[in-house]
């Protein structure tokens, strides 16, 4: 199932990306002064594809950096519902094993009466 996933959908990404980094191969300038734009203090000068392939990149990160931070509180109430479920099955293993053990004790001896009655059977149980 690997293989197929990666012979249907990375081999033609990837195909693309080259076409992308192939045909945008030109050169362009970044600026981060937004107060000198004929010679900027701190400007780069990169491929257009970098450019473009690095602001998807920091977009996606963005984005699930976000959301993770977004969906904390669901978090915590998932582990607190986990305890609450761990304390939960725990007390009732407890009171299962208290149940069991009150009807082992409250269980009346088996009657060693026999045939003769008590009186008539020796420490063994053998008959007198």
């Amino acid at each position: 199932m690997r293989k197929f996933f990666t012979a249907v959908v990375l081999v033609p990404l990837g195909l693309i990306f080259i076409i992308f980094a192939v045909a945008n191969r030109h050169w362009v300038t970044v600026s981060f002064d937004p107060f000198n734009s004929v010679t900027p203090t701190v400007a780069v000068t990169l491929p257009l594809f970098v450019v473009i392939i690095a602001s998807a990149i920091l977009g996606v990160i963005a984005g699930g950096v976000t959301t993770w931070l977004r969906q904390g509180r669901w978090r915590r109430a998932a582990r607190r519902s986990e305890a609450d479920a761990r304390l939960a099955r725990a007390e009732i293993a407890g009171i299962r094993a208290a149940a069991t053990r009150d009807h082992a004790q409250r269980r009346p001896a088996p009657a060693q009466l026999g045939f003769y009655g008590s009186a008539g059977r020796d420490k063994q149980g053998a008959t007198l």
